[in-house]
């Protein structure tokens, strides 16, 4: 394998230290890794010291990811280091913790894949938006299935109304050139991520873009379009023609892990008519000259637009809040001085 045609740079290559090697992660498993490196495939697991220096559990290798390895023989290597991310989606790990999931690693162009046979989801896409916005990854929305769809024409404008500058495309995998659409984003030397919900078509996707049936797949069931999961791991796949594509299981939950920016650059519309309200620290609640309820009154701004925004909006102050100790310190300060104080105030006595 030419490591070049997955992305590999001069740069990279000269940042390794004497006796190690550039590889690339295709497969992550617990501590397992599955690395390509040049002319070769190796089975990877962590140094010790990579280990010993890594900040957080979402520091470790992750699929796509550059690691600077030490080989021990012709099938096996130890990962000594994590180099640094171009671009990194990720999401809030399942339970209680601020933890960072991370999904893959060093994408230049993220595919956010809908179902048009029953899976189409304006905001669960504006979520997806959200956190590609956060990866700094271009983003594509890819809607699926467009075989199965009697007016591609509308559901490509309600989508285009939320995408931003978010490039939509419809395609199928009926046919080669189905999937035409998505060929120009496929060049030489970048990495495209699938990411999307369960029986969506990611899968199907992969192998029509391999000409192979590479990956397993699985129909979908009818009362609700859901697919199996049959894509059960995220794996980077080289491509024919250059390029690689990372494929990932559907995900049924989606937290974000993203700040207030990146959610506004989703929304830039609201984004811009926040920035007209007539005060700065405007809550668009009901003040005077809020040129947001100007919006909504008007008929500019769609109610369940406006609901997603502050939800995700929520959240972001949330994660940013949790993510920042010491911002969340100083807002558990206030709101315990807010309490002591309505304390106070019933303990007055009261006037006859």
């Amino acid at each position: 394998m030419n490591l070049e045609r997955l992305g590999a740079t001069p740069e990279l290559r000269a940042s390794l230290a004497p006796g190690l090697t550039l590889a690339r992660v295709s497969f992550s498993h617990r501590d397992q890794y599955r690395l390509i490196a040049d002319s070769l495939e190796l089975e990877g697991e962590p140094s010790g010291a990579l280990w010993y220096n890594a900040a957080t559990r979402a520091a470790m290798p992750v699929v796509g990811d550059w690691v600077a390895a030490r080989v021990i023989d012709a099938g096996l290597a130890i990962v000594e280091a994590v180099l640094p991310r171009r671009t990194l989606f990720a999401r809030r790990a399942a339970g209680r913790r601020e933890d960072q999931q991370p999904i893959a690693a060093n994408i230049d162009v993220v595919f956010l894949v809908c179902g048009l046979d029953g899976d189409f989801n304006l905001r669960r896409l504006e979520r997806y938006l959200t956190l590609a916005a956060e990866s700094g990854a271009e983003a594509v929305v890819v809607l699926n299935k467009s075989d199965l769809c009697g007016d591609v024409a509308a559901r490509i404008a309600e989508t285009a109304a939320v995408a931003g500058a978010a490039p939509v495309v419809a395609v199928h995998t009926r046919g080669a050139e189905g999937i035409g659409p998505l060929r120009r984003y496929l060049t030489d030397g970048r990495t495209a991520a699938l990411l999307g919900s369960s029986g969506v078509g990611k899968s199907s996707l992969v192998n029509c873009l391999m000409g192979e049936d590479r990956l397993r797949t699985a129909e979908v069931r009818e009362q609700d379009s859901r697919g199996r999961h049959t894509t059960t791991y995220r794996e980077l796949i080289a491509l024919p023609g250059g390029g690689a594509l990372i494929d990932t299981p559907g995900m049924r939950e989606l937290q974000l892990w993203a700040g207030e920016d990146a959610v506004d650059r989703t929304f830039d519309e609201i984004a811009r008519w926040a920035a007209e309200c007539r005060y700065r620290d405007c809550t668009h609640a009901g003040e005077q000259g809020c040129a947001v309820q100007g919006a909504l009154a008007d008929g500019a701004l769609a109610p369940d637009r406006w609901e997603s925004y502050r939800k995700l909006r929520g959240e972001a102050q949330r994660h940013e809040a949790l993510a920042n100790s010491s911002l969340a310190l100083e807002r558990k300060k206030k709101w315990k001085q807010i309490h002591k104080a309505a304390k106070e105030i019933y303990k007055l006595p009261k006037h006859r």
